[in-house]
């Protein structure tokens, strides 16, 4: 077994120590590969799902929040930044009871935001409906485009 290893037999070609060390990294790594996913997962960008999008006049951001109600909703907009933050509750689970896949989180979120241009922070309207958060950010005068005549 050792001359198997060490010597490459029954091939009897030159092998370098380091194959064997690369052998037991890969397995490592196969072996971790299952252990390590859930804890890579980042739940500040993963909830709130949100989509930005824009037309002439203004930003509209919106958020998927199921099961979130509007008084545990906090948002705020500084200078180009938009900030939504809250928290999901679940409901009570029987006593006794057995997970068998648990996907859904609850408990506290934050997400900001970053606007494409400038801003006009006094008209800004929020809106939740059926689990969409639809946030209305109007573009200051002078991020909005101008029509311009030509004379001839």
């Amino acid at each position: 077994m050792i001359y198997r290893r060490l010597l490459g037999f029954p091939t009897w070609r030159f092998r370098s120590p380091f194959e064997e060390l690369e052998r037991i990294k890969r397995q490592m790594d196969l072996l971790f590969e299952d252990v390590k996913t859930p804890f890579q997962r980042s739940h500040a960008g993963v909830f709130p799902l949100i989509n930005l999008t824009e037309d002439i006049h203004n930003y509209y951001v919106r958020a998927e929040l199921p099961g979130v109600t509007a008084d545990t909703l906090d948002i705020r907009i500084t200078s180009n930044n938009l900030s939504v933050s809250g928290e999901r509750k679940m409901e009570a689970v029987v006593e006794g009871a057995k997970y068998h896949r648990r996907e859904r989180e609850a408990g506290k979120f934050s997400r900001v935001i970053g606007l494409p241009g400038e801003i006009n922070p006094d008209k800004v309207e929020a809106r939740l409906e059926n689990g969409i958060l639809t946030v209305t950010v109007s573009k200051a005068e002078a991020a909005k485009p101008r029509q311009i005549t030509v004379r001839s």
